[in-house]
């Protein structure tokens, strides 16, 4: 399989910069997911790979080729969309063996190509159905099909789960995971859904304002995030991001928060000078308990194994708590909250995180 190397690449659309060099490697046999708020530039990033979208500046190489200058043809991927695109007209069959058709494969290869992807992706029995007779997921599969027939180098898609409703989006990002175990390729998926990217990704590239914020597995996206966008974007619900002055208090800063203190485990060299901090703490790093910070509920979300609580703090600091999933918290009651400062974050008025010393 190939590996991916984009080079400094940058694209703008008139007097709009959507790409602002950009540079990545991905490993072949990978799966990469990009994932970011609409307008961060993840899916204009993805059609540059696939060649729909011409390179203003930089390189992009499959392999050991470069492909930035090759028609969509010629690179080597199949690109799966958001919207199935198949024809109506056409049988299951016909619609994966379509591009195969066009550029003059023998019929035999056809026939073996289309029935080995329609076993992998349990459509034997589909196959000589129309797309009006099949369900979402079942067209979804389909145009997944489409593209394992032409085997690719690497595989491009482009939010393939968004159509789907819920049950369906769970069972088709299992499917997605299986087929990657089962055809060991590259694969790139394009999502703004944060729990597709930390199912389906080796790793995760979290892209925001032209640009790469961050790289890594799903864990270090999640327990080291590198700003303070990638802490309250990637995590749900969101970390909880409090305005705090710090100290230091035998080598690791004390943040201030509501005038109380919260005892981190970061460690005070080495951070910069500034008039800015904020404290992140995920919400499993707040527990209601008997004592601790007083705060007032402002809203309760029931999830069956566990109970979010959303309160404020003393000063009308917002902050997300965690709670027994058979908690009797209602709003308006005031409760205490139980902060687990070893396992929190600071961020910088830049923006940069700092985080727990592991060795600590």
């Amino acid at each position: 399989m190939s590996g991916i190397d984009i080079k400094n690449v940058s694209k703008a659309f008139g007097t709009t910069q959507v790409l602002d060099d950009v540079s990545l490697q991905i490993a072949p046999n990978e799966f990469i997911a990009f994932l970011g708020p609409s307008g961060c530039g993840k899916t204009t990033l993805l059609r540059m790979i696939a060649g729909l979208e011409t390179v203003d500046a930089g390189e992009i190489h499959i392999g050991d080729r470069r492909v930035d200058d090759l028609p969509p043809g010629q690179r080597g991927v199949a690109l799966v969309f958001q919207n199935y695109a198949l024809y109506p007209h056409m049988s299951v069959a016909d619609n994966m063996a379509f591009g195969l058709k066009n550029i003059g494969v023998a019929k035999d290869e056809i026939r073996r190509r289309v029935e080995d992807a329609a076993r992998i992706l349990e459509l034997d029995g589909l196959l000589a159905r129309k797309p009006g007779e099949l369900s979402g997921g079942q067209k979804q599969r389909v145009a997944i099909g489409r593209a394992i027939v032409k085997n690719p180098d690497l595989f491009l898609f482009d939010e393939p789960l968004s159509n789907l409703d819920a049950a369906l989006r769970m069972r088709t990002r299992l499917e997605l995971a299986q087929l990657r175990r089962r055809l060991k390729a590259t694969m790139i998926l394009v999502t703004h859904d944060q729990v597709e990217a930390m199912t389906l990704a080796d790793r995760i590239v979290v892209m925001k304002d032209r640009k790469v914020q961050q790289v890594g597995s799903p864990m270090e996206i999640y327990a080291r995030p590198a700003n303070v966008f990638v802490a309250g974007f990637v995590g749900s619900p969101s970390m909880n991001i409090l305005k705090a002055t710090i100290q230091d208090e035998g080598g690791f800063a004390v943040a201030i928060v509501a005038g109380t203190k919260i005892a981190t485990r970061v460690p005070m060299a080495g951070l910069p000078a500034s008039d800015h901090w904020r404290l992140g703490l995920r919400p499993e790093c707040v527990k209601v308990s008997n004592d601790g910070h007083p705060a007032t509920v402002e809203f309760v979300e029931r999830l069956g194994e566990r109970t979010l609580v959303y309160a404020k703090l003393s000063d009308g600091t917002p902050v997300t708590a965690e709670d027994a999933g058979n908690s009797r918290v209602a709003m308006g009651d005031a409760i205490h909250l139980r902060i687990d400062g070893a396992r929190a974050h600071l961020f910088s008025g830049t923006g940069d995180g700092y985080h727990a010393d592991e060795a600590a």
